[in-house]
């Protein structure tokens, strides 16, 4: 600790007190999600299902799609579109805006970290060389220091990354229950509050899927799946973002998500398909609503190097020449 603070009496007085944080900041989440995950039982991957299946939130789930369906009068694939819908516009949105406004800041912030540590690099050189450090304890002392530094910019402009995960979160979650509420009903479970709702479901489709209790035997919806989340995932990779290499392993772990989503999507119910579907429809057009300079304006979401004025036009070019102009 004493040649820390040597070095934050080299600096100027903004970074000297950077250097003052205590050390462990942000280790209480981290803790916290430890002692939760400690705290889970163990169970067989069946009973563990079952057991969700049983979960009050896939009752309320339940109840929730029987209420849409009976308020609005639509049938049950439209009432399936529409929940759908529904929750990714009222529920995941503003929290994808929310996400929005926190990587704007991020990345705003990228400049002035990349001074400090320049900065902080020069003198823990200095300091190095005046107490006869090796490259692997100077190297200890920058990281430890430039760790500081971030957190605290992190706290002062209020844009911690951990911020930026609420979105899949929330996300996640809703979606599983959502999904396991939609097999109870289409399967008829013993323990559901809601099994009339089985026999309206088999004649609730429209056009190539008349059942939605039954899996999509021509593969349209789930090939349609796969495709519309691929497409989302390129979108993705065409920022004008130079992609870490985690985020790189991270998007091709994705793809391959998305591929294997359609087996998947071919062996359960249509209704659970179909609103995987209207989800990740919905998801698309919100990831492209959040492109526009317009409606990032009215979120009051900072703007950032790589925001554009023509961002549409911008993914059309970028994808045509990814895709078609390759040699």
């Amino acid at each position: 600790m004493w040649c820390c603070r040597r070095v934050g009496r080299e600096l100027p007085r903004p970074l000297r007190q950077r250097l003052l944080l205590p050390p462990g900041w942000g280790s209480r989440a981290a803790a916290a999600s430890a002692a939760s995950a400690a705290s889970l039982p163990s169970a067989s991957p069946g009973g563990l299902y079952e057991a969700l299946a049983e979960s009050a939130a896939v009752h309320w789930a339940e109840s929730g799609l029987v209420a849409l369906q009976a308020g609005t009068g639509l049938p049950w694939w439209l009432s399936i579109v529409c929940a759908g819908a529904a929750l990714r516009t009222g529920l995941t949105l503003p929290l994808a805006a929310h996400q929005g406004h926190i990587l704007a800041k991020l990345e705003n912030l990228q400049p002035e970290i990349e001074n400090l540590a320049k900065r902080l690099r020069y003198e823990v050189s200095i300091r190095g060389k005046q107490l006869g450090w090796s490259e692997k304890v100077a190297r200890f002392h920058f990281r430890k220091n430039l760790g500081r530094i971030v957190s605290e910019l992190y706290v002062r402009d209020n844009c911690h990354p951990f911020k930026a995960s609420l979105l899949m979160w929330i996300q996640i979650p809703v979606w599983v229950f959502v999904s396991i509420a939609l097999r109870n009903c289409s399967v008829g479970a013993a323990d559901s509050e809601v099994l009339a709702v089985q026999e309206q479901l088999s004649t609730g489709g429209t056009l190539w899927f008349t059942d939605l209790t039954v899996p999509d035997t021509t593969w349209i919806l789930p090939v349609s799946l796969g495709l519309l989340n691929l497409l989302i995932v390129e979108i993705f990779a065409l920022r004008k973002l130079e992609l870490s290499r985690f985020q790189k392993y991270a998007t091709n772990f994705i793809r391959g998500l998305s591929i294997l989503m359609i087996p998947i999507a071919a062996t359960v119910p249509s209704s659970m398909a179909l609103y995987w579907l209207s989800s990740s429809f919905m998801g698309l057009s919100h990831n492209l609503l959040l492109r526009s300079p317009t409606f990032r304006r009215l979120c009051h979401i900072p703007r950032t190097k790589s925001d554009s004025d023509t961002p549409y036009r911008d993914i059309v070019s970028a994808f045509y020449a990814k895709y078609f102009l390759k040699k």
